[in-house]
């Protein structure tokens, strides 16, 4: 069992993780990329002590190396799960699973939706991000979900209990993983409906539906926020002044709060959340 697990290893999780390793604790991050700035070749010329602009994923870099050398386990994987146990909390990855009194979600915003035609429109009315959430909605109805990955295949497990009519669409994408729902692998071109959702169209053919859930890539804070029932407003995980959810022992900080989305403040978050959260272990 691990004190406290930090989903996200940007600058709100490498800050929290550098304190709380002072405090002495043993954190344990886990992250997939860079988040936001994975790829950004563009400069960060506004961050204290860098009197030369640096490019924006090397400074990001630089800061997973540091907890890395200051002796805090680091591991790159994407979680896929997290759920309330009986004692704490319980993540699972695509390789293994931990479980921890406390968890910090530390990821930013970064997710993948469709950028099609007719996913605004439906998002809410009939397209979903999240099985878990929505899926007893749409019990014994015609359902696809959008994936090909392992967390496709997490949600779908979900989607399979409430409902036997469930296709996989890859998107265009090679299938990752084994499944035994019928899978079209055609690219999708569009949603159509009138006030709902009815059809799902791709390069070479139309399919009625009643329901898509998107499962592409990895799920995000607010999809884990959204499993466990946190209060998320705008986008925004909300918390206290203590930077915890209305999850006891489940704590955010960084983007997915909200407020400037700037590395100092994500900064700031990191160093305030490690206090709360060696406070809160230490009056367990």
């Amino acid at each position: 069992m691990k004190k406290i697990v930090i989903i996200g290893y940007g600058p709100a999780g490498a800050t929290a993780a550098l304190y709380l390793k002072r405090y002495g604790l043993e954190p344990l991050v886990i992250g997939k990329d860079l988040g936001a700035l994975e790829g950004y070749n563009d400069v960060v010329e506004n961050y204290y002590g860098h009197p030369q602009p640096i490019v924006g994923s090397k400074l990001i870099q630089a800061g997973v190396d540091q907890i890395k050398n200051f002796g805090i386990e680091v591991i790159t994987d994407s979680v896929i799960s997290l759920k309330q146990g009986e004692t704490g909390f319980v993540i699972s990855t695509t390789k293994q699973t931990f479980e921890s009194e406390t968890v910090l979600l530390a990821t930013g915003k970064t997710r993948q939706t469709l950028n099609i035609p007719g996913f605004k429109k439906f998002r809410g009315k009939g397209i979903s991000l999240c099985a878990t959430c929505d899926g007893y909605f749409y019990r014994r109805k015609k359902l696809a979900i959008v994936g090909c990955g392992l967390y496709m295949q997490h949600e779908l497990e979900y989607l399979n209990r409430v409902s036997q009519d469930v296709t996989v669409f890859t998107h265009g994408n090679e299938l990752q993983c084994d499944v035994e729902n019928p899978v079209i692998t055609d690219k999708i071109i569009g949603f159509k409906g009138d006030e709902k959702i009815s059809h799902l169209v791709t390069e070479k053919g139309e399919y009625p539906i009643d329901g898509v859930f998107i499962a592409l890539g990895v799920p995000s804070s607010i999809d884990f926020a959204s499993q466990l029932g946190v209060i998320v407003e705008g986008n925004n995980i909300t918390v206290d002044e203590k930077y915890q959810t209305n999850i006891e022992g489940l704590f955010a900080a960084g983007d997915i709060i909200g407020g400037k989305l700037q590395i100092a403040k994500a900064v700031h978050d990191g160093m305030m959340v490690a206090d709360t959260i060696y406070t809160y272990l230490k009056n367990k």
